[in-house]
């Protein structure tokens, strides 16, 4: 079946924003395109100069690609696509806020390592299986919200997942929508001092 193209797809959106250019729109979204975008093209997005918010959320993308003309980005929202890997954030970490990847096949946390502004990560439903891999966070000096809820990581445990993921990262402000609070803190500690570090089968 075909595609829609990323040119396509801001063709459509222009004729839903009449009298507007892309190049000049801080939030743009490209969602559930029909047919849906299996891949990013950077010549195409690139010119997306001034755009803080943009939505590829509900299509068939399998890649992320680096997109340095991104200067100004701070929200990307790519869940419900294809994505097995996080890729391409090296030219826009230093303006990136919050990154949106739930719904995909993500197994691991890497490639995070430059968005050194980043203080949401959603991330539900994916396939992050071991613990460690939330560690990796903690690289991340503005990280503040995340969800986890829908991977394995989160099956099978006899304490509150989220208690787990608070055990591994003290500095978070909220954890799969809940607040994080005085009393929510109380049970992290009531933990004790293990953390479950296997990989979930």
């Amino acid at each position: 079946m075909a595609k829609t193209t990323c040119a396509k797809a801001l063709q459509n959106w222009e004729q839903d924003h009449p009298g507007e250019q892309p190049s000049e729109a801080e939030d743009i979204r490209l969602i559930f395109q029909n047919p849906p975008l299996d891949k990013l093209d950077p010549p195409v997005l690139n010119t997306l100069a001034k755009v803080k918010r943009l939505s590829l959320s509900s299509n068939a993308i399998e890649k992320m690609v680096n997109l340095p003309g991104l200067r100004q980005i701070e929200i990307l929202s790519l869940s419900r696509n294809n994505i097995k890997k996080i890729a391409g954030l090296e030219e826009i970490g230093q303006t990136l806020k919050e990154l949106w990847l739930s719904y995909n096949y993500i197994e691991r946390l890497d490639g995070l390592q430059p968005c050194v502004k980043l203080h949401t990560l959603y991330i539900g439903n994916n396939r992050i299986k071991v613990w460690d891999e939330v560690d990796k966070l903690k690289d991340l000096p503005e990280i503040a919200n995340v969800l986890f809820i829908g991977n394995p990581i989160y099956e099978n445990q006899k304490d509150d997942p989220k208690l787990l993921v608070l055990k591994r990262i003290n500095t978070l402000k909220n954890v799969d929508g809940t607040v994080v609070d005085d009393s929510l803190m109380e049970k992290v500690k009531a933990l004790g001092d293990g953390v479950p570090t296997t990989t979930v089968k």
